[in-house]
């Protein structure tokens, strides 16, 4: 069975790159392209051809080869708040009770969907630039702690560490 298919690919940006030359101006396109299986797998990828489709379907491979793991609680959410910082994109992220949905702009939201994320109030501070939010968004999906790390790194049980509800 082929593991390619229960992949969502998201669109974030793509962009026109003009080269002028001595007969006028050469077209290329750059395409940034979010591939994850909505339970915790996404990769990112930027690829350039001469034409969109192309561009679009390298960038999904390219993204598909480099997925990274993100632990969510419940499966709808992240465990704790974080902040993340790529260059000039900063963000920040909150976990949100169950019904909030996504509530994020562009970039964030695209990479919340093919993650799997539900619930989650995010906010892009600083530049618009999508290649740097996302880039400060995986940075800080992936610096979060879950429950299962910390006990093992204090060698507890995971009831020991999630802090009781009463």
């Amino acid at each position: 069975m082929d593991k390619n298919l229960d992949f969502t690919e998201k669109l974030v940006h793509i962009n026109r790159i003009t080269k002028v030359v001595k007969g006028g101006r050469r077209f290329g396109f750059s395409a940034l392209v979010v591939v994850g299986n909505q339970n915790g797998k996404i990769g990112v990828a930027h690829a350039k051809a001469k034409q969109v489709p192309d561009a679009i379907k390298k960038a999904n491979e390219l993204a598909r080869r480099n997925l990274i793991k993100i632990p969510l609680r419940d499966g709808r959410t992240i465990h704790h708040d974080i902040y993340g910082k790529d260059g000039a994109g900063k963000i920040k992220l909150r976990s949100a009770p169950k019904g909030t949905g996504i509530i994020a702009g562009g970039p964030i939201r695209a990479v919340c969907e093919v993650l799997g994320i539900k619930d989650i109030v995010a906010k892009s501070i600083g530049t618009s630039n999508p290649h740097n939010v996302i880039r400060a968004c995986l940075k800080a999906l992936s610096k979060q702690n879950s429950p299962k790390n910390i006990s093992n790194i204090r060698n507890k049980k995971i009831s020991e560490v999630i802090e009781k509800r009463g």
